[in-house]
Formats: C-alpha cells, sequence, structure tokens
C-alpha cells in the first residue's frame, strides 16, 4: 500500500524552526533543472543531493516512495500569538457580525479582498463551518457556487472538481480557523491600543 501525506504547517518564523530541527529540503527536477522546493522538506532520512543540497529525489517521485514532506509556511499572524494559552483564547468565537464592516474586513487574511462576493451570498458569515465554505468558494473551481443558500454549496462545496483550482475540506477548516484567530487578535489590538495595527502589540 502507498501511502500519500500532504501535511502543511504553518508557523511564524519558519527559518527560526528549521534552525532547530534536522531536515532535508524537498526538490523539483525537471529535465537538467534541480531547484529547491519552496518550503517542502523531510524530517526522516532520504537518498540526498550534496551539490544541489537538496533531496536527490523529486518531490513527486519521493511521494510516490513513502516519503513523508512537511511544507512550512510562513504566516505572520502568529507573530502576535504570544503562547498556547493565548492562542485557544484567539480561538473563541468571534464577533462575526464585525465583518459587514468593509475596512474591518479589508484586513482579514485569506478573504481581504472578497468583502463583495461575501455580500452577494444570501446568509451571513456566522460559524467555522462557513467560513470554511467561504473560503472555498474564492477559489476558481467553486465560484459556481457563490450566491447560493450554504445548504445548497453544502451539497457540493467539497466534492472534487476537474476544473480549476479548488481547496481541500481540511485546509479550508484550518483557514477558517486562522481567520478566527486574526479577527480576534485585531479586536484585542483594538482594545488594548485604539488601532488595529498588529505590529503596536509588540512595541
Amino acid at each position: 500500500m502507498r501511502f500519500s501525506s500532504d501535511i502543511d504547517l504553518d508557523v511564524a518564523d519558519r527559518n527560526l524552526l528549521l534552525s532547530v530541527i534536522d531536515v532535508t529540503s524537498a526538490s523539483i527536477r525537471k529535465d537538467a533543472d534541480v531547484r529547491k522546493h519552496n518550503t517542502g522538506v523531510y524530517p526522516t532520512d532520504i537518498p540526498y543531493d550534496p551539490i544541489h543540497q537538496v533531496s536527490a529525489l523529486d518531490y513527486t517521485r519521493a511521494e510516490n516512495r513513502g516519503y513523508i514532506k512537511l511544507d512550512l509556511l510562513n504566516v505572520w499572524v502568529y507573530k502576535y500569538v504570544t503562547d498556547e494559552q493565548h492562542l485557544k483564547k484567539l480561538m473563541q468565537e468571534p464577533d462575526w457580525s464585525r465583518l459587514m464592516d468593509r475596512e474591518y474586513f479589508s484586513k482579514i487574511i485569506h478573504i481581504a479582498n472578497h468583502y463583495d462576493t461575501m455580500l452577494s451570498m444570501p446568509e451571513p458569515i456566522d460559524s467555522i463551518s462557513r467560513m470554511a465554505m467561504f473560503l472555498s468558494i474564492i477559489r476558481p473551481g467553486k465560484k459556481h457556487l457563490i450566491g447560493m443558500s450554504w445548504k445548497e454549496v453544502s451539497e457540493s462545496v467539497w466534492t472534487k472538481e476537474t476544473d480549476g483550482y479548488v481547496f481541500k475540506r481540511s485546509h479550508s477548516v484550518a483557514y477558517a480557523h486562522l481567520v478566527v484567530v486574526h479577527l480576534n487578535l485585531l479586536d484585542e489590538c483594538y482594545r488594548k491600543t485604539g488601532s488595529y495595527d498588529l505590529g503596536q502589540l509588540s512595541q
């Protein structure tokens, strides 16, 4: 049985994490061209190319052979999360009604440029599940669902399409939680500083 992995880890500072763990960078190879994968690393032993300082196997071939690749992704929002307890607090239910404020909406990670799309939905975004679906329908492969009720959207939003880029449900739900963290961070920042500039939290 072939094991297929697709593991994304969001971190505040990718370089800081890489300084304390032993990994091999994944590679992308096409004909004679060899380059380092933008985010992928292997935390286990894998054939190594010392000339290019990356995996000797292209990431697709490595996956076919059962190697587990981690994609370490920088997410700037996490720079303002102080510890685990703070993160748990930020993951609590936000004030979803704030999404109706265009200026506020424009500051939110992953959805900032989709205010008009949000307004075209017949029902509000007022839960993690609805935010996850919204994050999916703003991708090309699911844009035909824009304007439908959430019940209608839910019937096909997670089915795999042959045309157009789509989000997996797991990715959408994870990103929806990140949106919640950002919403609560913005509100926390405003309460403390009178501004939505998160940079002021670290001053």
